[in-house]
């Protein structure tokens, strides 16, 4: 069996609970849609809903105030709860094998609510491993809302850990650097501690941390999950009481998800096991390349695979950036449409420049996220940007970073 038909067969061996995980991406959220005549999803962009009943609506504000659950019966009002963004929410857990899924204005809006929730129990702490995304590095590190943390590596999570730690972060594979770590590992090291998986990268194609211990899934829905770079969201995936609270802090701070974007966010995971097997085949392809490419330095692609590779350049990364022409200079990153940026420019500037570099993220870093072109002309644009070949030796590719432990054979890897 050659290598993209091995490819092919562990993405379709990645099952649900009930189904396959590619079966599982186009219909759920819509197994209610044929009994109603219904083919697509309806968007539902009512702000309010009428209900000549008082009672009975004061009756389920009161049960939502008590315990977060979704209200029973028709909708309230739109920042309690929309029912294109509850399909969208359903699909999601569905894929990450959660109880419930909460979805938000954006992904840092998803951290900062969860963030909220443990702080409202007196769980300021928060252990966390670099690198992570640099906004949510510099939330917890400014403390911008009361939480105090402590940066660690995987092997120090345990010792770390103290009476008021709410909350564990890690990212992986990891923004920019695509560093991984064994979350099996991570989350025996938690204890009765929640550990939060940023899975942004990986997506539930490639991995599904709740499998392995993680009790909050984090997703800047914005990436993969929406794929086409024309929709801003956060979800969490997580056990329906956590949900709850989530729900709760969503209510009152107001950061809902339009339903416009729900809509997008359902109809691009339908497409997410196709579009991550296709890019993940560009970018493997891509990352081999690069790593006998003697204007490279180093090159960073994960173990578990994926869409994503960052490359040290021998040359001025800021000539690669503005060398480009089929290749998109921007940030963010899951497109359709290949992406290329500097991360100690953009995407981490805000972090501190001695921490930055700490977590790996040097100033000749680059990340690409690969989209679904044509594998020749992307890199025929790489090719060009990186300029004028020299006679450096030639390189291997390397993982972006071992993991402390192996984590149980799961397909696809």
């Amino acid at each position: 069996m050659d290598t993209a038909s091995r490819e092919a067969s562990s993405y379709d061996a990645v099952r649900t609970a009930t189904r396959a995980l590619a079966t599982e991406a186009v219909h759920a959220g819509r197994d209610d849609l044929a009994r109603q005549g219904l083919h697509a999803p309806p968007i539902d962009l009512s702000t309010t809903y009428p209900s000549y009943d008082s009672r009975g609506e004061a009756a389920r504000i009161d049960a939502f105030a008590t315990t977060g659950a979704e209200p029973q019966g028709p909708p309230v009002y739109g920042r309690l709860g929309n029912p294109t963004v509850a399909r969208f929410e359903t699909a999601l857990a569905r894929l990450e094998g959660t109880g419930a899924a909460v979805a938000f204005a954006s992904g840092m809006a998803a951290l900062s609510a969860v963030l909220l929730v443990r702080s409202s129990l007196g769980l300021r702490h928060v252990v966390a491993v670099r690198p992570l995304y640099g906004c949510s590095d510099h939330l917890l590190t400014a403390g911008l809302l009361g939480s105090e943390v402590t940066w660690t590596d995987p092997a120090g999570i345990a010792d770390a850990l103290r009476p008021d730690t709410g909350l564990v972060m890690v990212e992986s594979p990891a923004n920019p650097t695509l560093a991984e770590v064994d979350l099996r590992a991570v989350a025996h090291a938690c204890g009765s501690v929640p550990l939060l998986a940023d899975n942004t990268f990986a997506t539930p194609v490639l991995q599904r941390p709740a499998e392995d211990g993680a009790r909050l899934v984090l997703h800047s829905a914005t990436k993969y999950l929406g794929g086409h770079g024309d929709v801003m969201a956060g979800v969490v995936a997580c056990d329906e009481e956590f949900a709850g609270r989530l729900r709760q802090v969503r209510f009152a701070t107001g950061g809902v998800l339009h339903p416009l974007a729900g809509y997008l966010l359902l109809r691009g995971l339908a497409t997410l096991p196709v579009r991550v097997r296709a890019a993940s085949a560009n970018a493997a392809e891509l990352a081999r390349r690069l790593a006998a490419d003697p204007r490279v330095g180093r090159v960073h692609y994960p173990r578990i695979g994926g869409a994503m590779i960052a490359f040290e350049a021998e040359g001025d990364p800021h000539e690669v950036i503005g060398g480009v022409r089929l290749i998109t200079p921007a940030v963010s990153l899951g497109s359709v449409d290949t992406l290329i940026q500097h991360p100690a420019s953009i995407s981490h500037r805000i972090v501190a420049a001695e921490d930055r570099r700490g977590a790996g993220v040097s100033d000749r870093l680059l990340r690409l996220s690969v989209g679904l072109e044509d594998v020749e002309d992307l890199w025929e644009d790489l090719d060009r940007a990186l300029g004028e070949r020299s006679d450096r030796v030639c390189r291997t590719v390397r993982p972006a970073k071992e993991p402390a432990a192996p984590s149980p054979a799961r397909s696809p890897r």
